[in-house]
C-alpha cells in the first residue's frame, strides 16, 4: 500500500530529503542533507539534489511510495516548473521536477515555493491549525513565507505568493537598491551580521551575534532587535492586507534571542493602524526544522487542500 511521500527541501544553504508518512512523521533513517550555497556550481548542486534523493529512497519499498513533494527557494516559474533561487544563482532555470523524475518511476511530483510548504505544514500539524487565514515565516539566511487563505495555501498567478522577504519595509533612498530596502535585506541573519560589523562589532556569524546578545553587547542587541522589529512591521502590513489572525516564525536566526518572537509580536501590534490587525498572534514554529520536509510531503498527502493548477 502506497503511504509514504518523498519530501525534498531545497534552500540557500542546504538541500534535504526524507520519507514522510501520511501522519506527517519522518521515517527514521531516511533523512539526508547536503550543503548548497551561492558559490556551488550547477553540477555540484545537481549532484547534491540527486544524492539526497537517492539516499532517502533507499529506505522505501517500491510499493510504499506515493509521490514526491518539492519545496524550493524561489522565485519559481510556474509554466515550466523551473526554479530561480535568489541565493543559488547557479540553479537559475533548473527544471527540478525533470531532474527528480527518473528516480520516481512515473509517480507524481509536486513543486511549490518553500514558504508555501512551510505554511502548509504549520496549518496541517503545527502552530496555525484551525486558522482560516494565517502566515508562516522563516528568518534565517534569507527571509521567506507562505500564506493560508480560507484554509488553502495561496499560490498566486506565478506560483510565488508569500515572498515576504522581498517586500519593502524601509524608505527607499537614492543609491540604495531595492534588495537592501527589503525585509530580507534588513532582517536576515547575514544582513544583521553585516549591519553589526559596520558598527564596530567583531563577530562573524549569526551564532556569534546570538552569543553576544545573550550577554548584553549593545551592538548585538541592536542588530537582533532591528531584525525582529522589521519582521513585526512586515507582519503588520500583511495582517492588515489579508486579515490574518495567526503567524508562526521559524528559522535559525529567529532563535538568536529568547525574546525574538516577543519583539516581533510587539512590533506587529505597534505598527498596525487598524484594530483587527492588532489582534494578530505571533508564535514560534511548532515544527522547527522538520517543517519544510513535512510541508513538502503535504503536497502529496494533503493534495485535497491545494488549489488546482
Amino acid at each position: 500500500m502506497r503511504t509514504v511521500a518523498l519530501a525534498i527541501d531545497l534552500g540557500g544553504t542546504k538541500v534535504e530529503a526524507a520519507l514522510v508518512a501520511a501522519d506527517g512523521t519522518i521515517k527514521a533513517g531516511s533523512r539526508h542533507r547536503t550543503p548548497t550555497g551561492p558559490t556551488a556550481s550547477r553540477s555540484q548542486l545537481d549532484e547534491a539534489i540527486i544524492h539526497v534523493t537517492r539516499g532517502a529512497l533507499e529506505a522505501v519499498g517500491a510499493d510504499e511510495l506515493l509521490g514526491c513533494g518539492i519545496g524550493s527557494a524561489g522565485p519559481l516559474r510556474r509554466e515550466d516548473d523551473s526554479i530561480w533561487p535568489i541565493n543559488l544563482p547557479a540553479l537559475h532555470g533548473l527544471r527540478i521536477t525533470e531532474l527528480i523524475s527518473p528516480a520516481m518511476a512515473g509517480r507524481p511530483i509536486m513543486l511549490r515555493l518553500d514558504g508555501t510548504c512551510i505554511a502548509l505544514a504549520e496549518h496541517w500539524l503545527g502552530g496555525t491549525r484551525g486558522a482560516s487565514n494565517a502566515m508562516s515565516m522563516v528568518v534565517s539566511t534569507g527571509v521567506g513565507g507562505g500564506i493560508i487563505l480560507d484554509g488553502r495555501p495561496l499560490r498566486g498567478d506565478t506560483g510565488n505568493a508569500g515572498h515576504i522577504g522581498q517586500i519593502q519595509v524601509h524608505t527607499h533612498r537614492p543609491g540604495r537598491s531595492n534588495a537592501a530596502a527589503s525585509l530580507e535585506g534588513i532582517a536576515s541573519g547575514p544582513r544583521s551580521v553585516r549591519w553589526a560589523r559596520k558598527r564596530g562589532w567583531h563577530g562573524c556569524t549569526g551564532e556569534d551575534l546570538a552569543r553576544d546578545y545573550a550577554v548584553g553587547d549593545p551592538v548585538a542587541v541592536a542588530a537582533i532587535r532591528r531584525s525582529a522589529t522589521a519582521v513585526g512591521e512586515a507582519i503588520a502590513s500583511v495582517a492588515t492586507l489579508l486579515d490574518l489572525h495567526r503567524v508562526t516564525i521559524g528559522g535559525g536566526f529567529s532563535r538568536s534571542a529568547t525574546d525574538y518572537v516577543d519583539i516581533v509580536q510587539t512590533a506587529a501590534v505597534g505598527a498596525s493602524v487598524v484594530g483587527y490587525a492588532r489582534d494578530v498572534v505571533v508564535t514560534p514554529s511548532a515544527l522547527g526544522a522538520d517543517g519544510p520536509l513535512i510541508g513538502a510531503a503535504a503536497l502529496v498527502h494533503r493534495s485535497d487542500v491545494l488549489v488546482p493548477a
